[in-house]
């Protein structure tokens, strides 16, 4: 091969290297962002939410149809663009993923405010509060942290209880489900001993065996907000004044009421690493 020819074939590499590289950079920024613009064009909203963690995010089984509190801020924020909703059902594991892969465009999925989330989504300000606790029958002596190590305990894989959990009882036998509807269950047919679960966990297995279980331990207080991708100012922004418009005008304390019995809307302004204005 000639110098000249040798010459060429580098550059046709070159070329086509930067040519690979700029198309990934353009998917990549357009992965990045939906415009309300697309959304209108399109004529729905793709809304992430939880398929099975009532009263958080579900698909009624009589109806087959999204339902909850993130279902209700879903629906409502869809009316606020002025276009139909759907609905994406998410394990807890797979909602991050969802929304960075542009399978949906926002979540209401849930999701706690955690300084390591957003580091790969961006919040919105906050619209309901959580809390993470341990949760087993009310005969299970459990009165601090050194009575957790003989426990066999159950947690949603990858949610915020795995984390507490884990760092609260490192010597007892930790179970992981895929969602929290599973971790209940583990619970109901003696799988596990106590599970880690969030504010409405106690209601929902005593719902199914009365007077049977109760918080034993709380290890975090959360907030719970929506979540557009990195960068997607344009989506933040609509969040976050749809958040204020709701708060502003009762249809947040609604819904709050409608599905945990009471009403909150003074939520922090900040929380520490958890921005909820994109940069």
């Amino acid at each position: 091969m000639t110098d000249v020819n040798k010459n060429f074939n580098r550059r046709r590499v070159l070329l086509s290297a930067a040519t690979l590289l700029a198309g990934t950079a353009i998917m990549s920024r357009s992965a990045w962002a939906v415009t309300r613009a697309e959304i209108k064009s399109r004529g729905k909203l793709i809304v992430g939410i939880q398929a099975a963690n009532p009263p958080w995010g579900y698909v009624d089984a009589a109806t087959g149809n999204a339902d909850g509190i993130d279902a209700d801020m879903g629906k409502l924020f869809a009316r606020e663009l002025g276009v139909q909703v759907e609905f994406a059902g998410l394990e807890v594991a797979n909602r991050i993923p969802a929304l960075t892969s542009g399978r949906v465009d926002v979540l209401f999925a849930t999701m706690a405010m955690l300084p390591d989330r957003a580091k790969a989504v961006q919040y919105g300000k906050p619209y309901v509060a959580n809390s993470i606790c341990l949760v087993a029958p009310k005969a299970t002596v459990i009165k601090s942290d050194a009575d957790l190590a003989k426990l066999v305990i159950g947690v949603p894989r990858s949610s915020v209880q795995d984390t507490d959990v884990t760092k609260h009882a490192p010597g007892a036998t930790i179970r992981r489900f895929d969602n929290d509807a599973a971790t209940i269950q583990a619970m109901l047919s003696g799988q596990v001993q106590a599970v880690g679960g969030n504010v409405f966990y106690a209601k929902r297995l005593n719902e199914a065996t009365p007077n049977t279980y109760e918080n034993k331990l709380e290890f975090t207080q959360l907030y719970n907000g929506p979540c557009s991708r990195l960068e997607d100012k344009e989506m933040n922004a609509a969040l976050n004044a749809f958040i204020d418009k709701i708060k502003a005008n009762g249809e947040l304390a609604k819904i709050q009421q409608k599905w945990t019995g009471s009403t909150m809307v003074d939520f922090p302004t900040s929380i520490e690493g958890v921005p909820f204005v994109a940069r």
